[in-house]
């Protein structure tokens, strides 16, 4: 029913004195109120901390998208020439939750149909896989943790795997190797791991715990970096 008259009101504002006009602002002000419930999911259905930016950019790329839908309207050659002009678009963000590219999916999905004026097939994917996202949300104890960027730099000679393992495993949840090189004129060795701190475990305790190794010469701890 509510899709049916969403659909009425878009094919009726055509009568009106500036029809092209009034079914575009129509159809860019649903793509805009079905960005933000994409973006509401989103966050309602988050444990962890999620990308800062995204849920502004799930409302704006689902009015974007359905303005590129009444572009192309009908027009291959158009359509054509819209991918070769955004192919320019280069984004360095690193999407490490495959979730969130499914809710980029969510929006564009969205902003296409109402923008195409395909309300009834709008109003379902809101549905359903508003309802899906909500079914699968992460249970508390899976939460996506902070990744941080874990770095010593120990003398050449000394062997941290071993005298820092209790360490490790006493403040860690997860630890990747990530880089390893020579410091000081080949003095010294800096290892890099990208880390997530076990539930309870602070960062200040870990930094000071493996400082108390004999030859460890700096520790530092800090939080990736998005655009890596």
């Amino acid at each position: 029913m509510g899709s049916s008259m969403l659909n009425s009101m878009m094919q009726s504002v055509s009568s009106g004195a500036e029809p092209e006009l009034a079914t575009m602002i129509v159809r860019l002000l649903l793509a805009l109120v079905a960005g933000w419930v994409v973006s509401w999911l989103y966050r309602r259905t988050r444990n962890g901390p999620g990308a800062p930016s995204l849920p502004a950019t799930l409302v704006l790329m689902a009015v974007l998208i359905a303005a590129v839908t009444q572009v192309i309207g009908d027009n291959v050659a158009r359509a054509f020439s819209l991918v070769g002009a955004l192919s320019i678009v280069r984004f360095r963000t690193v999407v490490r939750d495959t979730r969130d590219t499914a809710f980029v999916i969510f929006a564009v999905v969205v902003g296409m149909a109402f923008g195409s004026a395909h309300a009834t097939v709008g109003l379902l994917a809101l549905l359903v896989t508003g309802f899906a996202a909500w079914l699968m949300r992460p249970k508390a104890a899976d939460a996506v943790l902070d990744e941080l960027e874990l770095s010593v730099r120990v003398g050449l000679g000394l062997d941290l795997e071993a005298l820092a393992a209790p360490i490790f495993r006493d403040h860690l949840r997860s630890r990747e190797e990530v880089a390893a090189k020579t410091a000081q004129k080949g003095s010294a060795i800096e290892l890099s791991w990208r880390v997530t701190l076990s539930k309870g475990a602070s960062g200040s305790d870990l930094v000071r715990a493996l400082n108390r190794i004999e030859g460890v010469q700096d520790v530092e701890l800090r939080r990736v970096e998005e655009d890596r």
